[in-house]
C-alpha cells in the first residue's frame, strides 16, 4: 500500500523562493564573470544581463572602492549575490515552518 502525502504547499513555496534567490544570484555572478573576463560591453546579451544585474544589486554597487575596477565589481556584485541567497533562504525557511 502506498500512502498519499498531503501538504499545504509550503514546501513548494519555499522551493520557489529559494529558486528565485538562486536565479538572482546567478544573474549577479554572470555579470561579474562578464566584467572580469572582459566581455564586449556593446553586445546585446551583455546589456541585457547588465539591465538585470544592476537593479538586483540594490545598494551594494559603490560600497567598496579599492581602486581596481574588476575587484570592485567582484566585491560589490558578489556581496549582492550572497545577500540574495541568504535573504531568500531565510524567507524560505520561515515559510516552511509555518
Amino acid at each position: 500500500m502506498s500512502r498519499l502525502r498531503t501538504s499545504s504547499g509550503r514546501g513548494t513555496a519555499s522551493r520557489v523562493i529559494s529558486g528565485i534567490g538562486a536565479l538572482f544570484a546567478l544573474i549577479e555572478v554572470l555579470y561579474i564573470l562578464m566584467i572580469v573576463l572582459g566581455a564586449n560591453q556593446g553586445n546585446a546579451f551583455f546589456k541585457f544581463i547588465q539591465s538585470l544585474a544592476e537593479p538586483l544589486a540594490l545598494f551594494f554597487p559603490g560600497l567598496f572602492a579599492t581602486g581596481n575596477y574588476n575587484l570592485d565589481v567582484f566585491l560589490n556584485y558578489g556581496l549582492a549575490a550572497v545577500f540574495w541567497l541568504v535573504v531568500t533562504g531565510l524567507i524560505a525557511r520561515v515559510l516552511s515552518r509555518y
